[in-house]
């Protein structure tokens, strides 16, 4: 679990909770309980007593003009992990990334520009991981028309949204 004050700019993509009830339904342990399904853009961002006016800002400049059409078609599983693909992020992701270039997105541990996606599970079983894998390709391709992209901080209590930056029509 990352530190309280943790936080992070999310796309919420609410047309793919069905993944994280499926994933939860055969182990609850490998969803995050409170989390909607997310795709981050970056994340760590900045430590929540850093996010200031200033530094929406330039969040806000960095972020792209229009909303996303995004196609989760891809599934992708290692060990324990299973993922669903947002390609359609990675340009904005690529924006914000460098506009914050000093944050490095899951502290380098997948390179200095890893793959957007939805995390479906997380530290699964083996046999966990690729039943979920299994049941989340035939739910696909799941189409979500995002409008907003959020800056959420971890607290004592849970992930509270920050701000809200509506992408227009």
């Amino acid at each position: 679990m990352p530190p309280w004050g943790t936080t992070a700019v999310l796309a919420l993509v609410p047309q793919a909770q069905p993944l994280l009830d499926l994933a939860a339904a055969a182990d609850p342990r490998v969803v995050r309980p409170g989390v909607p399904a997310h795709a981050a853009l970056l994340y760590p961002w900045l430590p929540a007593d850093q996010v200031d006016d200033r530094a929406l800002e330039r969040l806000r400049s960095a972020l792209p003009a229009g909303r996303i059409t995004a196609r989760l078609a891809e599934v992708e599983r290692r060990a324990g992990f299973v993922a669903v693909a947002v390609p359609e992020l990675g340009a904005a992701a690529t924006a914000v990334r460098s506009a914050f270039a000093d944050q490095v997105p899951y502290g380098g541990r997948f390179g200095p520009n890893p793959p957007v996606h939805l995390t479906v599970a997380l530290g699964a079983e083996a046999s966990v991981a690729a039943s979920v894998a299994d049941r989340a390709r035939a739910l696909l391709p799941i189409v979500a028309e995002l409008t907003a992209l959020h800056v959420v901080a971890l607290t004592a209590t849970g992930w509270r949204e920050l701000r809200e930056f509506p992408l227009s029509p």
